[in-house]
Protein backbone atom coordinates (compact mmCIF):
# COMPACT_ATOMS: atom_id res chain seq x y z
CA UNK A 1 0.00 0.00 0.00
CA UNK A 2 1.25 3.65 -1.02
CA UNK A 3 2.41 5.48 2.08
CA UNK A 4 -0.68 7.70 2.62
CA UNK A 5 0.68 11.62 2.75
CA UNK A 6 -0.23 14.91 4.99
CA UNK A 7 -2.38 16.92 2.12
CA UNK A 8 -3.74 19.12 4.35
CA UNK A 9 -3.47 22.50 3.90
CA UNK A 10 -1.62 24.92 6.79
CA UNK A 11 -5.03 26.97 8.77
CA UNK A 12 -4.62 30.82 9.47
CA UNK A 13 -5.52 31.41 12.82
CA UNK A 14 -7.62 34.39 12.20
CA UNK A 15 -9.77 33.14 9.90
CA UNK A 16 -9.72 29.19 11.19
CA UNK A 17 -9.59 28.33 6.98
CA UNK A 18 -7.09 27.15 4.95
CA UNK A 19 -4.19 29.13 3.72
CA UNK A 20 -2.50 29.08 0.50
CA UNK A 21 -0.37 32.62 -0.38
CA UNK A 22 0.22 32.28 -4.15
CA UNK A 23 0.75 30.05 -7.04
CA UNK A 24 3.84 28.84 -5.64
CA UNK A 25 2.24 27.62 -2.53
CA UNK A 26 -0.32 25.82 -4.44
CA UNK A 27 2.82 24.07 -6.48
CA UNK A 28 4.31 23.10 -3.32
CA UNK A 29 1.07 21.79 -1.84
CA UNK A 30 0.13 19.59 -4.97
CA UNK A 31 3.56 18.17 -4.85
CA UNK A 32 2.89 16.87 -1.84
CA UNK A 33 -0.09 15.45 -1.98
CA UNK A 34 0.20 12.88 -4.49
CA UNK A 35 0.23 9.44 -4.61
CA UNK A 36 -0.01 7.74 -7.57
CA UNK A 37 1.72 8.34 -10.72
CA UNK A 38 -0.72 9.95 -12.60
CA UNK A 39 -1.40 12.66 -9.93
CA UNK A 40 2.51 13.27 -9.82
CA UNK A 41 2.23 14.11 -13.25
CA UNK A 42 -1.11 16.34 -13.43
CA UNK A 43 0.47 18.05 -10.01
CA UNK A 44 3.70 18.93 -12.22
CA UNK A 45 2.22 19.98 -15.16
CA UNK A 46 -0.21 22.14 -12.77
CA UNK A 47 2.92 23.72 -10.69
CA UNK A 48 4.30 24.80 -14.59
CA UNK A 49 0.87 26.65 -14.98
CA UNK A 50 1.51 28.36 -11.73
CA UNK A 51 4.56 29.63 -12.35
CA UNK A 52 3.92 30.57 -16.30
CA UNK A 53 0.65 32.48 -14.15
CA UNK A 54 2.50 34.16 -11.53
CA UNK A 55 4.67 35.01 -14.06
CA UNK A 56 2.10 36.96 -16.17
CA UNK A 57 0.42 38.59 -13.50
CA UNK A 58 4.08 40.58 -12.47
CA UNK A 59 4.02 41.50 -15.64
CA UNK A 60 0.49 42.56 -15.81
CA UNK A 61 1.28 44.75 -12.91
CA UNK A 62 3.83 46.72 -13.92
CA UNK A 63 2.45 47.49 -17.73
CA UNK A 64 -0.94 46.10 -20.18
CA UNK A 65 1.50 46.25 -22.83
CA UNK A 66 0.86 43.84 -25.69
CA UNK A 67 4.75 43.89 -26.59
CA UNK A 68 5.59 42.82 -23.03
CA UNK A 69 2.46 40.65 -22.45
CA UNK A 70 1.64 39.17 -25.24
CA UNK A 71 4.28 36.48 -26.37
CA UNK A 72 4.25 35.21 -22.35
CA UNK A 73 0.06 34.83 -22.40
CA UNK A 74 1.51 32.84 -26.44
CA UNK A 75 3.48 30.90 -24.30
CA UNK A 76 0.49 30.12 -21.48
CA UNK A 77 -1.46 28.97 -24.01
CA UNK A 78 1.00 26.36 -25.10
CA UNK A 79 1.56 25.36 -21.35
CA UNK A 80 -2.38 24.96 -20.99
CA UNK A 81 -2.87 23.36 -24.56
CA UNK A 82 -0.42 20.70 -22.93
CA UNK A 83 -1.51 20.62 -19.82
CA UNK A 84 -5.13 20.09 -21.18
CA UNK A 85 -4.05 16.72 -23.18
CA UNK A 86 -1.98 15.46 -20.25
CA UNK A 87 -5.64 15.91 -18.46
CA UNK A 88 -7.51 14.34 -21.28
CA UNK A 89 -5.13 11.77 -21.14
CA UNK A 90 -5.97 10.36 -17.57
CA UNK A 91 -7.78 7.03 -17.42
CA UNK A 92 -11.19 5.88 -16.36
CA UNK A 93 -10.86 6.62 -12.64
CA UNK A 94 -9.99 9.71 -13.17
CA UNK A 95 -13.08 10.41 -16.01
CA UNK A 96 -15.62 8.99 -13.86
CA UNK A 97 -15.40 12.16 -10.96
CA UNK A 98 -17.63 14.60 -11.48
CA UNK A 99 -14.78 17.09 -10.96
CA UNK A 100 -12.91 15.82 -14.37
CA UNK A 101 -15.36 17.88 -16.79
CA UNK A 102 -15.20 20.53 -14.55
CA UNK A 103 -11.93 21.29 -14.78
CA UNK A 104 -11.73 20.13 -18.35
CA UNK A 105 -14.49 23.07 -19.12
CA UNK A 106 -12.24 25.57 -16.92
CA UNK A 107 -9.18 24.96 -18.77
CA UNK A 108 -11.23 25.63 -22.56
CA UNK A 109 -12.63 28.53 -20.58
CA UNK A 110 -9.49 29.83 -19.82
CA UNK A 111 -7.59 29.01 -23.19
CA UNK A 112 -11.14 30.74 -24.86
CA UNK A 113 -10.10 34.29 -22.47
CA UNK A 114 -6.30 34.18 -23.11
CA UNK A 115 -7.71 34.46 -26.53
CA UNK A 116 -9.94 37.37 -26.15
CA UNK A 117 -7.60 38.76 -24.44
CA UNK A 118 -5.05 39.14 -26.91
CA UNK A 119 -7.19 40.09 -29.57
CA UNK A 120 -9.64 41.60 -27.91
CA UNK A 121 -8.62 45.28 -28.78
CA UNK A 122 -7.06 44.64 -32.09
CA UNK A 123 -3.85 43.78 -33.05
CA UNK A 124 -2.46 47.49 -33.24
CA UNK A 125 -3.62 48.18 -30.17
CA UNK A 126 -0.40 49.03 -27.54
CA UNK A 127 -2.18 48.21 -24.57
CA UNK A 128 -3.91 44.78 -23.81
CA UNK A 129 -7.58 45.09 -22.45
CA UNK A 130 -6.95 42.32 -19.32
CA UNK A 131 -5.96 43.33 -15.76
CA UNK A 132 -3.81 41.21 -13.28
CA UNK A 133 -6.60 41.47 -11.28
CA UNK A 134 -9.22 39.93 -13.73
CA UNK A 135 -6.16 37.55 -15.09
CA UNK A 136 -5.31 36.14 -11.57
CA UNK A 137 -9.20 35.72 -11.26
CA UNK A 138 -9.67 33.33 -13.78
CA UNK A 139 -5.97 31.76 -12.82
CA UNK A 140 -6.73 30.77 -9.58
CA UNK A 141 -10.33 29.27 -10.40
CA UNK A 142 -8.70 26.95 -13.06
CA UNK A 143 -6.03 25.72 -10.90
CA UNK A 144 -8.28 25.84 -7.91
CA UNK A 145 -10.83 23.61 -10.13
CA UNK A 146 -7.37 21.48 -11.19
CA UNK A 147 -6.74 21.14 -7.20
CA UNK A 148 -9.96 20.00 -6.46
CA UNK A 149 -9.82 17.47 -9.09
CA UNK A 150 -6.49 16.36 -7.29
CA UNK A 151 -7.84 15.87 -4.17
CA UNK A 152 -10.97 14.07 -4.99
CA UNK A 153 -9.22 11.50 -7.28
CA UNK A 154 -6.93 11.68 -4.26
CA UNK A 155 -9.54 10.74 -1.93
CA UNK A 156 -11.20 8.26 -4.07
CA UNK A 157 -7.57 6.28 -4.55
CA UNK A 158 -7.17 6.49 -0.39
CA UNK A 159 -10.40 4.39 0.11
CA UNK A 160 -9.10 1.91 -2.79
CA UNK A 161 -7.46 -0.44 -0.88
CA UNK A 162 -5.94 -3.31 -2.88
CA UNK A 163 -4.99 -5.42 0.57
CA UNK A 164 -8.54 -5.25 1.43
CA UNK A 165 -10.38 -9.00 1.33
CA UNK A 166 -13.97 -9.00 -0.28
CA UNK A 167 -16.72 -9.24 2.34
CA UNK A 168 -17.46 -12.69 0.39
CA UNK A 169 -13.98 -13.73 0.80
CA UNK A 170 -14.49 -12.51 4.89
CA UNK A 171 -17.58 -15.51 5.28
CA UNK A 172 -17.57 -18.74 6.30
CA UNK A 173 -18.10 -21.66 4.39
CA UNK A 174 -21.59 -22.12 4.98
CA UNK A 175 -22.35 -19.16 3.56
CA UNK A 176 -20.38 -18.61 0.92
CA UNK A 177 -22.39 -21.59 -0.28
CA UNK A 178 -25.60 -19.91 0.29
CA UNK A 179 -24.69 -16.96 -1.23
CA UNK A 180 -23.29 -18.95 -4.54
CA UNK A 181 -26.86 -20.59 -4.62
CA UNK A 182 -28.33 -17.32 -4.45
CA UNK A 183 -26.62 -15.82 -7.57
CA UNK A 184 -27.18 -19.16 -9.30
CA UNK A 185 -30.93 -18.81 -8.66
CA UNK A 186 -30.55 -15.18 -9.89
CA UNK A 187 -29.19 -16.15 -13.52
CA UNK A 188 -31.48 -18.89 -14.63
Amino acid sequence: MPSKRNSRLTIDPSTNLPNIDGFGALSNFLRASVSDEDSRQVSESMGQLAAHIETIIASLRRNRTRADNAPMLVDLLTVLRTHRNLVVGLGLPWRGLYEYAAYLQSLNNFRVLIGQWLMGAGPRSAELLVTAEDFELVAWRTLGDGSLLLDMHEQWAAREEPDEVSALGALQEPQVERALQWWKKLRL
